[in-house]
């Protein structure tokens, strides 16, 4: 059994990392609302980007752009959207989970992956999968330049054929104590506007085309800006809710040790009583 001395070192140090866990909740607790923030006000703008996408699409009598060929998926690129950090219970693993059953599901014959966060690039790198590029640090000072590089990239990738899809597996931020993983195609885009109605006309200068060619990179600028906000909101969600759950944990067990400690302590005493009873009767007899 251990002694006194033992328990009371574990009890102090359970309580150090009470305090860490308490002070990483509120640290997350912060950036979450910032993260708010910002995905509330960029799931509009997404949306009236689509609406607009939509009612000049449905203006086009030929709509012919690279970016909508759907050809056979043979080569496919796999955005894997995870965080730079751990403690955020079970964030990262799920978005990897994911893209290894997006992998088993679909059976693509040749993969490439761009992982973004360093748990994805830590995992896949030890993997035998290749990967065309990286970007670790992206999620840590997130901007819309860093959306435009990446994304001006792969479209670059997918027009001349060096790919024929692109997917990013991400958690979709629901609410604080829940995000729900997410695989998403990306490129070719979906043409899923064919049924919008025209019942207001409308005169285009320049013409349909010429705007449709300017909408569909900044469409994928914007929706790839929108996943790498999505996750950044959904990590500290994440964490928040682990580093409760830790300090809650941490409670618990020290409550347990103290009543452990408190045991060991009235045996030692009763024990040292039932001594000096015994020698003390001991004398008299």
């Amino acid at each position: 059994m251990a002694n006194t001395i033992d328990i009371r070192r574990r009890i102090r140090s359970v309580k150090n990392t009470q305090q860490i866990t308490k002070a990483m909740k509120m640290v997350a607790a912060a950036k979450l609302r910032r993260a708010q923030e910002r995905i509330f006000g960029a799931r509009p703008y997404a949306a009236a980007l689509r609406e607009v996408l939509s009612s000049v699409a449905t203006r086009v009598e030929e709509i012919d752009h690279p970016l909508l060929h759907a050809r056979e998926e043979k080569s496919v690129m796999l955005l894997v959207v995870t965080a730079d950090k751990g403690l955020a219970g079970a964030f990262n693993s799920n978005a990897i989970r994911a893209a290894m059953n997006a992998m088993r599901e679909n059976r693509w014959s040749s993969v490439e992956l761009l992982p973004i966060g360093r748990k994805a690039n830590d995992y896949f790198r030890k993997r035998p999968i290749p990967l065309r590029r990286e970007a670790i640090h992206a999620l840590h000072a997130l901007t819309l330049q860093i959306a435009h590089e990446i994304s001006q990239a792969l479209i670059e990738d997918f027009v001349t054929e060096k790919i024929d899809a692109v997917y990013a597996v991400y958690n979709e931020f629901k609410s604080i104590i829940a995000q729900h993983v997410r695989v998403e195609r990306l490129l070719p885009i979906e043409r899923d506007w064919d049924e919008v109605g025209t019942e207001v006309d409308y005169l285009y200068e320049p013409g349909p085309q010429e705007i449709f060619g300017d909408l569909l990179p900044k469409y994928i600028e914007f929706q790839l800006y929108r996943i790498l906000l999505e996750s950044a909101a959904a990590e500290q969600g994440a964490r928040m809710t682990a580093m409760e759950a830790a300090t809650k944990n941490a409670s618990e067990m020290i409550d347990h040790l103290t009543l452990t400690y408190n045991r060991i302590r009235q045996a030692s005493i009763t024990k040292e009583i039932i001594e000096i009873v015994s020698g003390a009767a001991a004398q008299e007899g």
